[in-house]
């Protein structure tokens, strides 16, 4: 399943994106920090989404896969912002 691929994909990179704000999020300025505690709860629910689907998944898990992947591009954007912001604060 494509979808199922994509979105694995999309939450490894998360991840890797995620561990790597992480480690500068302790310099961020408060207004960043809080944007990133505001994703923590939609990261969870992608994860959650993700445990939940098996391998085997039917036409009403790929409404939920979508939902997921579109959540987690969400993220993904987000982090970018919280990455760009980060490293201006490094200039």
């Amino acid at each position: 399943m494509e979808l199922k691929q994509d979105l694995n994909a999309l939450v490894d990179n998360l991840k890797s994106e995620r561990d790597e704000i992480l480690l500068k999020l302790h310099l961020a300025s408060m207004e960043v920090k809080n944007e990133f505690e505001s994703l923590e709860p939609k990261w969870d629910a992608v994860l959650r989404d993700c445990a939940e689907l098996g391998d085997d998944a039917v036409e009403a898990k790929d409404e939920a896969l979508t939902k997921a992947k579109r959540v987690g591009e969400e993220i993904k954007h987000a982090y970018q912002r919280i990455r760009a912001i980060l490293t201006a604060d490094d200039d």
